[in-house]
């Protein structure tokens, strides 16, 4: 009889595997409201240019964006997405086959990052600031909100780098890491296609 209530107990005790680890759900629900933030972004940016005197912008005397500079930076940030899908791929089959994929993919993202601040430098020597109008204000806003949010994602992927040398990275906090540098990824050709052209 007290097996079979052992038995009984472990039964109601187990417990199912969710679908979405916690990790990755909460990181999906912040992907989705920072998605909002952007486009709020957007819109507002929007809205002021199409107000701009006479339909121009970046308005006369501002400062031109490095559209084929941006272009290179771009490059350099969706290659690492796509270095990071395979670092997922072999974490999947083996993890630690993923250290290659993993390490390129963070060194591309800082390429991005610290190209992105050589930009921002000569930019600022050109004169364009956060107050020297509203393209200005809008630029460092919307690109400077998109540069934390990658340096944020950066860290995420530095320390599933380093979980992953010792060995004890988890796949849920791989994969809400994965989630954030992915929307990273994926939000910067819409703010590079509206706020540089």
């Amino acid at each position: 009889m007290d097996a079979v209530i052992v038995k009984d107990r472990s039964a109601v005790g187990a417990r199912r595997r969710p679908l979405i680890p916690n990790a990755v759900l909460g990181m999906l629900i912040f992907i989705v409201t920072e998605a909002m933030f952007f486009a709020g972004l957007i819109s507002a940016l929007t809205i002021v240019r199409s107000s701009a005197m006479g339909g121009l912008w970046p308005p006369p005397g501002q400062p031109r964006l490095p559209v084929g500079q941006t272009a290179f930076n771009t490059a350099a940030l969706l290659v690492s997405g796509l270095l990071l899908l395979f670092a997922a791929w072999r974490f999947r089959r083996e993890a630690r086959s993923a250290r290659w994929p993993l390490l390129a993919s963070v060194l591309l993202g800082l390429t991005f990052v610290a190209l992105q601040g050589v930009e921002w430098v000569a930019l600022l020597k050109e004169g364009l600031t956060l107050t020297s109008g509203a393209h200005g204000g809008f630029f460092y806003l919307i690109i400077g909100m998109h540069a934390a949010h990658a340096v944020a994602a950066l860290v995420a992927l530095a320390v599933c780098l380093a979980r992953l040398m010792r060995g004890t990275l988890e796949g849920a906090f791989f994969g809400a890491a994965q989630a954030f540098w992915y929307f990273v990824v994926a939000v910067w050709p819409v703010l590079y296609l509206r706020v540089y052209f």
